[in-house]
């Protein structure tokens, strides 16, 4: 079996498979590695009579042109999130499987989302901006909210979603779930009631969102429904800046409404140095790190591993993508 790594060789991929994973990769069969960039020279070589292709970021869209030179592919591992910008649809007419890593991503996304919701509710930020400038608890104390008592919104319940839901339950909260695409029982499967969008945000004190980019889920956070949110809430972002209207955030926040918003991603990134969120003192940025970076870059490499082998002993793919579930997934 030959497995052709088409990711280009730079200091990204090797922190995916860093040397103790490529071992291991070397071990599934006979592995090719691109050793050069993801230019069609120095990509359709490697590919030459591969029953397995994995790409990751930068790598091409795997069109006839590319997949003419492994005309015996049987499937492509996606060392990343959403397949969109590499599967064409020659890889569907050829009946090649794919599978992603977006269960690997997810993990940090949700962990992210965790971290950002006790951080923010428990007033870290200021509280310690207050610190460095000479305070204590003069003020920022009265507003520590505990993860205990509140409700949480959780909007989408994909992979994404279903992981924060999980790394919620010791909290003694109560969580609903707006997916229209998720039915009840597995809502309650989650330990989560599931509401309508309009009534999550009615309720919830905390606003998570883990919808995937569609055009559906554009600007699904903007002046009409930020109105329906208690003055008191926060919302947070780690999924896509498209989701929220940044324009209509800045003016309910300047008026006094939410108590916080984190967003880890914004539309455009980096978000414009004019920006009026970025003088918003309770609006916490992060440079779109909620996924994996540096040392969490091996669970890719680790999740890679996984499918190859379930692939091999004939086992379920953990995160397979079918050409069905193309108009559901979000943007890179």
């Amino acid at each position: 079996m030959k497995i052709a790594l088409i990711a280009a060789a730079n200091a990204q991929r090797s922190q995916i498979f860093p040397p103790h994973l490529m071992e291991q990769l070397a071990q599934c069969g006979d592995l090719v590695v691109n050793e050069k960039s993801n230019a069609p020279e120095d990509v359709k070589p490697v590919l030459k009579d591969a029953d397995i292709i994995i790409t990751s970021w930068g790598s091409p869209r795997l069109t006839e042109e590319y997949l003419r030179e492994a005309p015996n592919c049987r499937l492509i591992v996606h060392a990343a999130g959403t397949v969109q910008p590499i599967v064409s649809d020659d890889v569907w007419q050829r009946g090649i499987r794919v599978t992603c890593s977006s269960n690997a991503i997810g993990y940090g996304v949700a962990e992210t989302a965790l971290g950002l919701a006790i951080a923010a509710s428990k007033n870290f930020f200021q509280l310690n901006d207050l610190v460095h400038a000479g305070g204590w608890r003069e003020s920022g104390v009265e507003r520590v909210v505990d993860l205990v008592d509140i409700t949480i919104g959780v909007i989408g319940a994909g992979m994404v979603g279903r992981h924060f839901l999980e790394l919620l339950r010791p909290f003694e909260v109560d969580v609903v779930v707006s997916d229209p695409n998720v039915p009840e029982d597995v809502c309650q499967a989650l330990g989560a009631r599931k509401v309508e969008l309009e009534e999550l945000l009615r309720i919830s004190d905390i606003v998570s969102i883990h919808a995937p980019s569609i055009p559906s889920t554009d600007n699904m956070i903007n002046a009409e429904t930020l109105k329906l949110m208690k003055k008191n809430a926060g919302l947070i972002n780690t999924s896509r800046g498209s989701l929220v209207n940044e324009q209509d955030l800045y003016a309910h926040m300047s008026a006094g409404n939410l108590r916080f918003a984190c967003l880890d991603v914004t539309a455009p990134e980096p978000p414009a140095i004019d920006n009026p969120l970025r003088r918003l003192n309770n609006v916490i940025f992060l440079p779109h790190i909620a996924g994996v970076v540096n040392n969490g870059l091996a669970r890719i490499g680790r999740n890679v591993l996984r499918e190859l082998k379930r692939f091999e002993a004939g086992e379920p793919l953990t995160n397979e993508i079918t050409e069905q579930m193309m108009f559901r997934i979000g943007k890179a």
